[in-house]
């Protein structure tokens, strides 16, 4: 049975978050993943109701869902400093704030790096700052979606056990999602590749946090090597999971709804690379 795939990718908001419609549309894409502003900044101007008004109106003239956001690099919901956390749990609440008025069904974010004060008291700060935003934005439908990390530095959330930790301190389980990054659960030490191996992983996955919690994979090859804790995306087929393990996935029923978003390298504002990305990942799927 052939597998109906959702797929897309993260696609440029050059020219207002309008402008993105236009692109994916024109790419053909069922899902796609956003910035609502600046993906460096901590804050921006608020949207405009004419900018809502336009991005609504294209997506309902398009077969585009679910979209996802992204939130800016600069967020540490775990920071060591209290002005930096402050800052960050605020930047996440504009996040949010901006994805409910777009109707965006949820917001992509890594969990935050503990810069030093240790793992348990980040989890819990994660934990706290989370409670703190949803508090500030109660009766929101957007989801919170935490993204599974290489491990890189002090980065938290490299592990399934992490996730869960969190997952189970937020008091608004409801509002949580998980999405899990091919390259960075790659580079954490999870492997893709045999079909032994990629079940072994996905039944880990399911035992310690659950399918069911899984609502977006981010389908990128990785530059590094297994357990390397590195985070460095590449085209799909071009790096250490290769296709094998971009098969398994391909062909996992169990997936079949969840939306898969390249982040893939993109050399040109036309992003021709992630159509062929997308036709590689579709070639892998059996007929």
């Amino acid at each position: 049975m052939k597998i109906n795939h959702i797929l897309g990718a993260h696609t440029s908001i050059a020219g207002g978050v309008d402008k993105a419609v236009d692109l994916a549309g024109k790419l053909n894409f069922r899902t796609m993943q956003i910035f609502t502003k600046n993906g460096n900044r901590w804050s921006d101007g608020p949207l405009s109701e004419q900018t809502i008004e336009n991005y609504k109106n294209k997506l309902s003239k398009t077969k585009i869902s679910p979209v996802i956001a992204h939130d800016s690099y600069l967020i540490n919901l775990c920071a060591s400093k209290d002005d930096l956390l402050k800052k960050s749990v605020d930047a996440f609440v504009e996040e949010l704030e901006r994805c409910e008025k777009l109707g965006i069904e949820s917001l992509n974010f890594h969990p935050g790096a503990h810069t030093g004060r240790g793992v348990e008291d980040g989890l819990k700060t994660i934990i706290d700052s989370l409670n703190a935003a949803h508090e500030r934005t109660q009766n929101f439908k957007v989801k919170s979606m935490l993204e599974l990390t290489a491990g890189q530095g002090s980065t938290l959330g490299s592990r399934f056990e992490e996730i869960r930790i969190i997952i189970d301190g937020v008091e608004d389980k409801d509002r949580m999602r998980v999405c899990i990054d091919t390259a960075h659960i790659f580079a954490a030490g999870y492997d893709l590749r045999s079909e032994k191996a990629y079940e072994d992983t996905m039944k880990e996955f399911d035992a310690i946090i659950g399918l069911d919690l899984l609502s977006c994979i981010h389908m990128n090859d990785s530059k590094k090597e297994l357990g390397s804790r590195v985070d460095r995306h590449t085209h799909i087929g071009e790096g250490f999971i290769g296709l094998e393990g971009f098969r398994n996935i391909m062909n996992d029923t169990r997936l079949e709804n969840v939306p898969k978003i390249l982040e893939t390298p993109k050399d040109s504002k036309e992003q021709l690379e992630d159509l062929k990305n997308i036709e590689t990942l579709l070639s892998l799927s059996k007929k």
